[in-house]
C-alpha cells in the first residue's frame, strides 16, 4: 500500500461522504456522475443509519420520489436499540466499575451520535464525556471529534472556538504530535475562512510531521500548501520553503499541473504558468474548502503573476506582456485595468504607445510613504483629542 492509498483508506468517512454531498449540491455533475455520488451517498447512509442526513438530504434535493420511508423507520428502530444498550453499559458502569470504564461507556455513546450523524447529540454527549476526562490529551482528542463535526458541515463558529479551546487546553499540557494535528486543523480552517496567509504558514510548519490522516490525504495536503504559499510567500520565502522542499518534491509529480503551475512561476515562464493555472481550476473549484473562494483565489494568482513580470521592467509593451503570457492584448489590457483601478497593480497603461509604464516605490521609499501617512494619521487624532480636552 502506498502512502495515498494508506492515507485515504484512514481518512474520517464522513469526511469523504461531505464531499459527496458538496458535489451532488454545488458541482452539478453529469447524470451518470450524479448517479454515482447518489448511489455511494446511500450506503454510506445505510452503512451508519443515517436516518436524519437520509430523510434531510433526500428533500432537499427533491428525491422525495426514492425516499423509502420502511428504511427510514428501519434507521430510527435500530439507532433507538442501540442507544438503549449504550445506556445499559454506562448504568453499569457507574454501578460496578471504575471511573475510566464509565468514561469509555460514555464515549462510545458519544461517537454513536457522531456515526449516525446526530450532530446536536454527539456534542452534548461529548461534553458529558469531557466531564469525566481528567487527561489532557483525552479532551485534547475530545476536542478533535468535535472539530471533524465542524468540517462536516464548515461549522466555522464550533469549529473556531473548539481550536481556541484547543489551545488553552495546551497551556495545561499536551503531548507535540498533538499539538501538530492541531495547526493541520486550524492551516484547513483558516485556508476555508479565506486567511490563506496564516493557512500556508501553518500548513508548512506541518509538512514534516503530517498525522492528520483522518482530514485528508498526504497528496491532498500538498496541494493545499502549495496553493496557499504561491499567493502568501515572496519570491525568497517561495524558493526556500516550497519549491525547493523535500517532502513537496517527492509528492508533487503525483498531482496533475501542480509541478507546473509552481515551478512555472517561479522560473518566470509565464505560458506555462497559465496553462497549468487552467488545468488545476476544476481541481480548486470542485473542493469544497476551496470553493467558496475559487474567484477570489483566481483573482490573487493573476496579481502575483502580473505583478512580479512587472517588477523587471521600468516599461514594456503589451504586445511582448501578452506574448509572455500567451493571452491577446485586448485579455491583458481589460485585466489589468481592472487590477490598477483597484490599486493592486503600480502601473499605468499608455494606450496610443500601447506601453506598460510601472510607478512601484522601491522598499524605502514605500516605508517612507508610509510613514508619512501613519504619522499625519496621528497628527490628526492629537488634534481632535486635544480639542477634547480643552472643552
Amino acid at each position: 500500500m502506498d502512502l495515498m492509498e494508506e492515507s485515504e483508506a484512514r481518512q474520517d468517512v464522513k469526511l469523504q461522504l461531505a464531499q459527496h454531498l458538496f458535489l451532488l449540491r454545488k458541482a452539478n455533475p453529469s447524470p451518470e456522475a450524479a448517479a454515482l455520488l447518489k448511489d455511494s451517498t446511500l450506503k454510506a447512509v445505510c452503512a451508519d443509519n443515517m436516518a436524519g442526513l437520509y430523510q434531510s438530504f433526500w428533500q432537499e434535493m427533491g428525491w422525495e420520489s426514492t425516499f423509502d420511508t420502511k428504511l427510514y423507520e428501519q434507521f430510527n428502530t435500530t439507532t433507538a436499540e442501540e442507544v438503549e444498550k449504550l445506556d445499559e453499559k454506562i448504568k453499569d458502569a457507574e454501578e460496578n466499575l471504575g471511573e475510566s470504564e464509565v468514561r469509555e461507556a460514555l464515549l462510545n455513546k458519544a461517537l454513536y451520535y457522531i456515526k449516525i450523524g446526530d450532530k446536536e447529540k454527539a456534542l452534548a454527549q461529548l461534553k458529558v464525556t469531557e466531564a469525566k476526562t481528567v487527561a489532557v490529551g483525552q479532551k485534547m482528542d475530545l476536542v478533535f471529534h468535535t472539530l471533524r463535526l465542524g468540517f462536516f458541515d464548515l461549522d466555522f463558529d464550533l469549529i473556531s472556538k473548539n481550536i481556541d479551546k484547543a489551545k488553552s487546553l495546551f497551556d495545561e499540557g499536551g503531548d507535540w504530535e498533538r499539538k501538530n494535528r492541531l495547526k493541520v486543523y486550524e492551516g484547513l480552517f483558516c485556508m476555508a475562512t479565506r486567511n490563506f496567509k496564516k493557512a500556508a504558514t501553518l500548513l508548512l510548519e506541518s509538512i514534516s510531521t503530517f498525522t492528520t490522516y483522518e482530514l485528508f490525504s498526504y497528496d491532498t495536503f500538498i496541494f493545499y500548501t502549495v496553493l496557499t504559499s504561491i499567493i502568501s510567500l515572496d519570491r525568497v520565502s517561495l524558493k526556500q520553503k516550497v519549491v525547493d522542499a523535500p517532502e513537496i518534491l517527492t509528492v508533487i509529480g503525483k498531482i496533475p499541473f501542480l509541478s507546473d503551475f509552481l515551478n512555472a512561476l517561479y522560473s518566470c515562464q509565464y505560458k506555462t504558468f497559465f496553462h497549468a493555472f487552467a488545468g488545476l481550476t476544476d481541481q480548486i473549484r470542485l473542493d469544497r474548502y476551496l470553493f467558496p473562494h475559487f474567484r477570489y483565489y483566481m483573482r490573487e494568482v493573476r496579481v502575483v503573476a502580473y505583478s512580479q513580470f512587472l517588477e523587471s521592467y521600468k516599461s514594456v509593451t503589451m504586445e511582448a506582456m501578452a506574448k509572455a503570457f500567451g493571452v491577446s492584448i485586448n485579455f491583458l489590457d481589460m485585466e489589468l485595468s481592472r487590477f490598477i483601478a483597484a490599486g493592486r497593480l503600480t502601473c499605468k497603461i499608455d494606450k496610443v504607445a500601447g506601453v506598460l509604464e510601472t510607478n512601484r516605490l522601491d522598499a524605502k521609499n514605500a516605508l517612507y510613504q508610509s510613514t508619512i501617512k501613519q504619522g499625519d494619521f496621528l497628527l490628526n487624532r492629537i488634534q481632535k483629542l486635544s480639542r477634547v480636552v480643552d472643552v
